[in-house]
């Protein structure tokens, strides 16, 4: 069983996110799915530098966080989406600016980057 090496520190509000949103594939899931992408195969096809299990995984952890909501249709094969909860959905101007951010400053951060 995973064991964590360094405990929890939550005593802040970037800890908080830092928790909540650490994964390389987080924010990206999130604006994705706020995009109208809601099934895994969508999202790994929008991300298909990230493995199955990888993503899986985060999807797992933002469900966890109460961030997306998973719903299990009952039919064969299983069908399977995800959704923005409306605690998730508050995060989402948050992404955008940052995003938003990156844009303005995509060369400089390209920069620094690949030094």
């Amino acid at each position: 069983m995973y064991e964590r090496k360094i405990p929890l520190s939550l005593h802040c509000g970037l800890d908080l996110i830092g928790e909540v949103l650490y994964g390389k594939w987080k924010i990206r899931l999130l604006w994705f799915i706020n995009e109208g992408f809601h099934r895994p195969s969508e999202l790994q096809r929008k991300i298909p530098d990230a493995s199955r299990r990888v993503l899986h995984i985060q999807l797992n952890e933002l469900e966890k966080h109460e961030l997306i909501a998973k719903t299990i249709y009952p039919v064969i094969p299983p069908k399977v989406e995800y959704r923005l909860t409306e605690f998730g959905k508050t995060l989402i101007p948050v992404v955008a600016d940052l995003g938003q951010w990156g844009d303005k400053n995509a060369e400089r951060l390209r920069e620094v980057i690949l030094k």
